[in-house]
């Protein structure tokens, strides 16, 4: 079987972790933390960077710090991972969803202004797959509203918009660490951003909200959200071979484009747009509508010939759980709802090498012929 990712450690990753285990440094008390936040916010621009336990807890406690209550409304791409919609409605607020573009998969930002209204507070940008959302006009519509801008850059580690890192805008922003991002620690995220004061509030939610002089006892609610420095030490290496990462990330989304271009049947991933060449976090496919099969069937033919595989996002508004709970009955984002059935993405994981490549397109066009 040829995974659809598999994590690279083998830098310093070995080296840092038994430095952990020599010093008995292992919980989020050890100083490999402070370190790997230290530099992972100077990488992205940011003053300020704090880990948490996953990704998405830096969502929940972005969303805490930035103050937002029921009622309020935050616009989001529906094609998204439900992670960004639990942070908002776990709050109490109120989602407000926006279809993709059909060539980059990002939210339609020509859609945002339109969903605005006056319970409107925030927006959520996510960018997916490679390729970031078109900022500038993000925040332009925020400052002319006086909304918050919440980026999600947790696929998007090294990847820069007109050259400034993805990251860096907006109030507040959010990166996880899973196995299949370009900076692992396993299980990780971090949340970083230029204001003191909401770097501080994210300090104290993701520490069960104890107080410096009174330790347990407690004013308000937080999580348990830290780091280890097991963790830490893992990222910190990750960290310091990011720009090598990309490179190579690139070379191997090129090198699919080269050898499938020419299949008619399938969409590939935009190489750039004029705000940013593509990192391919993961590399996607989308079948046309000339095939009378979806990305399921396509993947369980995959999987039969050892090409590991894994399907896009399903839609927020199409999610069973939100039905449940009465929000996006009956709305449609079509843009959104077609490429979560058609696409799914193949082999993209750093360990990959040109051979299984090969093998991966070889085994793409017998099943598409």
């Amino acid at each position: 079987m040829i995974p659809v990712n598999e994590p690279l450690l083998d830098g310093n990753e070995k080296k840092y972790l038994m430095e952990c285990i020599d010093t008995g440094w292992i919980s989020s008390e050890g100083p490999f933390v402070k370190e790997f936040e230290e530099k992972f916010s100077a990488k992205v621009g940011r003053k300020y960077g704090i880990a948490v336990c996953n990704g998405s807890a830096a969502l929940d406690v972005a969303v805490a710090a930035l103050g937002l209550k029921e009622g309020d409304e935050v616009i989001i791409p529906t094609f998204t991972i439900i992670s960004c919609a639990n942070a908002i409605i776990r709050a109490g607020a109120i989602p407000v969803l926006i279809d993709s573009d059909p060539y980059t998969w990002n939210m339609d930002v020509n859609q945002i202004e339109s969903r605005i209204t006056p319970k409107t507070r925030a927006i959520m940008v996510v960018h997916i797959y490679g390729l970031p959302v078109d900022m500038d006009p993000v925040m332009r519509i925020a400052k002319k509203y006086g909304l918050k801008i919440i980026e999600d850059a947790a696929e998007a580690h090294g990847q820069t918009y007109k050259r400034k890192p993805c990251g860096s805008f907006g109030d507040i922003s959010v990166f996880s660490f899973y196995p299949n991002k370009h900076v692992t620690t396993g299980e990780g995220g971090m949340v970083v951003t230029d204001n003191e004061e909401l770097a501080e509030r994210c300090r104290s939610l993701r520490n069960l909200c104890f107080q410096a002089n009174r330790r347990f006892v407690h004013e308000e609610m937080g999580w348990n959200f830290r780091m280890t420095n097991l963790q830490a030490a893992i990222g910190l290496a990750q960290l310091e071979r990011l720009d090598e990462f990309v490179i190579k990330k690139r070379n191997m989304g090129k090198y699919y484009t080269q050898k499938l271009k020419d299949i008619e049947s399938i969409q590939l991933p935009l190489e750039k747009t004029s705000y940013a060449d593509n990192i391919y976090w993961v590399y996607g496919i989308v079948l046309n509508d000339q095939l009378n099969f979806d990305a399921d069937k396509m993947m369980k033919h995959l999987a039969a010939k050892n090409i590991g595989t894994r399907p896009f996002f399903y839609p927020m508004h199409e999610q069973p759980v939100f039905h449940k709970m009465g929000l996006f009955v009956n709305e449609s984002y079509p843009v959104a709802e077609i490429i979560s059935r058609k696409g799914f993405y193949v082999p993209s994981g750093l360990t990959l090498t040109e051979a299984q490549m090969d093998e991966v397109v070889k085994v793409i066009k017998e099943e598409l012929n």
